[in-house]
């Protein structure tokens, strides 16, 4: 293949070679790497002839040779120009320090790449047609024509990215290059049937109409220009939303059939071939680079990602290293934030400074140039509640006891089957008109902090069911997984369920000092971990099915993992609700074959019931470290 690619290079503005920083001289991020770096262009050529847009930027110290760190993105690699430059290349400024030739790319069809871009781009089998292309392939071919091309290198790849460039890092181990060493897949989507634009199939409102509108819109020709946001009009979110009515009217006031994924989206609303062919997950094999797979607890983009991605890895390429790390961080927030703290919560300090020195710093270092051992366990995983690391052999680890939390009648929550014979049950009304907000604050986002966020607001709602479990004499830590299990009947013939899993504190907190200014947290009910359910799917995702009105049903549905820590004399609480707005569209509890196509008169007020007794006796399922 290597004498099968010509090179296309771009004229090249190119800046002289600058000594080295002196040592005591402190330059400025954005000064050192034009004092160190040089920036080349290239469109670099893949099999069937697209060229990709690539930049490079090489140390100017030749003295040694550097891997390569490739990041690939669809959100262009700006600034573009040979004479300007980013002001930043790693994940840290240690990583320039350091030295390494990064390289950043537009992936075929966005910014100045050629080609037609492909949400979620369905992996090929390339045993049956090597002359087929696909994320994999424009990632192998990146490699060899760098490998080809660049003259100071070592001989080694990285790659790295966060979302969706997570998505191509993942991508790019699959019949990897056998000069990809180390890769590091950090909150990849996976399948957007159940991360970011889905969760259990539920639509992603708020997120995906924002999305769209911008990354959705046409390109038909290469650019380096980003196009203009939706422009709401107001900072209410929810208001917004509520207005818009039913979704098919999202597309005849704000989208005007512009924007073709979003059709997509609406013409498949079931888990059919169109999102089975775009889940990467059963195509993450024949990976031979070391893997390191980074996620937050806090993410509500993408925590499906990064815990499925690393499974998938683990069951499908035996022997590999591959480790998964996990911390207290919004989508991103290892990155981007210093990772103290998140809305309601601290977490005691700077979990992110620590991650990047020393954990991906020195992961890449040591596959990358040769660097120390990092000693990694199979997974680093923070445990929130009591805001320490902590490492495992195995993730969900071996030694938890799997239990279960059963409903109760009078909102109690225990580990006690319930006594009840006959059917007993909590009923709520769930009115689409007045959903249940996803947040107190006014936003027009997915707030970040929602996920930690004190839930009070919502369960004083009629329309929200509320469990707790007696204050808690000992500590109590969970992990692994948390499996919901209901047992549901509505009036209606439609309905979602979120269930929500909260940390309640102490009414009195030791040691409060009003006069301090800190926040007063007691009472506080925040929240560990939350999912919904679209309830028409409880039998299969490929094949939605109406409640029957008033029968008796089991709905079982992940709420993803956590290692938490209730702490004694804490509580813990379940909230279940029937709507999550705007994150979360409005389900018209009326069924309809088509969400995105019903109308205005499907939206109905039901009753739902939460069926708690010995016959149907709906728990939680949830790991326990002893």
């Amino acid at each position: 293949m290597k004498r099968r690619l010509i090179a296309m290079v771009i004229p090249l503005l190119l800046v002289p070679s600058l000594p080295a920083a002196e040592e005591e001289v402190e330059l400025p991020r954005d000064e050192y790497i034009r004092a160190n770096y040089t920036k080349y262009e290239y469109r670099i050529p893949m099999r069937d002839g697209v060229k990709l847009f690539t930049v490079v930027y090489e140390p100017n110290d030749r003295s040694a040779k550097y891997p390569i760190l490739l990041f690939r993105t669809p959100y262009s690699v700006r600034p573009y120009g040979a004479d300007r430059y980013k002001t930043q290349l790693g994940p840290s400024e240690e990583y320039e320090k350091d030295g390494f030739i990064f390289v950043f790319q537009d992936v075929r069809g966005k910014y100045m790449s050629e080609g037609e871009f492909v949400n979620m781009r369905p992996h090929i089998d390339k045993k049956k047609d090597r002359s087929q292309i696909d994320e994999s392939t424009d990632t192998y071919d990146t490699i060899e024509w760098l490998l080809d091309h660049l003259d100071n290198h070592n001989g080694k790849v990285g790659q790295w990215g966060i979302s969706y460039p997570g998505f191509f890092t993942s991508a790019g181990m699959i019949d990897s290059h056998p000069a990809l060493k180390a890769a590091s897949p950090q909150a990849p989507i996976a399948d957007w049937f159940w991360d970011d634009m889905h969760h259990h199939g539920a639509f992603v409102l708020s997120l995906s109409f924002q999305f769209f509108y911008v990354f959705g819109q046409e390109r038909p020709e290469p650019t380096t220009e980003r196009p203009d946001r939706f422009e709401f009009g107001t900072p209410d979110g929810y208001q917004f939303f509520l207005d818009v009515g039913p979704l098919k009217n999202a597309n005849e006031k704000y989208l005007k059939d512009k924007i073709n994924f979003w059709n997509e989206i609406t013409q498949h609303p079931n888990y059919d071939e169109f999102w089975q062919s775009r889940n990467i997950l059963p195509n993450l094999k024949n990976i031979k680079a070391a893997v390191m797979i980074v996620g937050g607890w806090y993410d509500t983009e993408d925590l499906y990602g990064p815990l499925k991605t690393y499974r998938a890895v683990e069951k499908n390429n035996k022997g590999i290293f591959n480790v998964l790390v996990m911390g207290p961080w919004f989508h991103g927030g290892w990155a981007w934030s210093e990772g103290e703290k998140l809305g309601d919560v601290e977490f005691g300090f700077k979990t992110s400074e620590y991650y990047r020195d020393k954990v991906e710093l020195a992961f890449f270092k040591h596959f990358l140039k040769g660097g120390d051992d990092p000693g990694l366990p199979e997974a680093l995983m923070f445990e929130t509640g009591a805001n320490r690391w902590r490492r495992f052999n195995a993730w969900p680890p071996e030694e938890r006891t799997v239990k279960r939390l059963y409903l109760q009648t009078d909102g109690r929550l225990t580990f006690e089957m319930p006594t009840a014979e006959q059917s007993s049950s909590d009923a709520y009304v769930s009115d689409p008109a007045k959903p249940v907000p996803f947040t107190k604050e006014i936003t027009l986002g997915w707030s970040r902090k929602y996920m930690t966020e004190d839930q009070r607001f919502a369960g004083r709602r009629p329309d929200v069911l509320v469990y707790r479990t007696d204050v808690l004499k000992e500590d109590l830590t969970l992990a692994g997984p948390i499996q919901a299990n209901l047992w549901v009947s509505t009036t209606g013939s439609a309905s979602d369920f979120v269930v929500k899993v909260i940390d309640v504190y102490p009414d009195e907190i030791p040691g409060y000092d009003k006069e301090s200014g800190e926040l007063n947290r007691g009472g506080q009910q925040t929240l560990v971990r939350a999912e919904v359910f679209r309830g028409r799917f409880r039998e299969s995702y490929e094949e939605p099915k109406p409640f029957t009105p008033n029968e008796v049903v089991k709905v079982s549905f992940e709420l993803q993992d956590v290692l938490h820590t209730f702490k004694r004399g804490h509580c813990v609480m379940v909230q279940i609700q029937s709507s999550w707005f705007p994150f979360i569209d409005r389900n018209p509890q009326k069924f309809v074959p088509n969400i995105f196509e019903a109308e205005e008169d499907d939206f109905i007020k039901v009753t739902n019931s939460i069926h708690r007794s010995r016959q149907y006796p709906s728990h939680l399922e949830i790991g326990i470290l002893e």
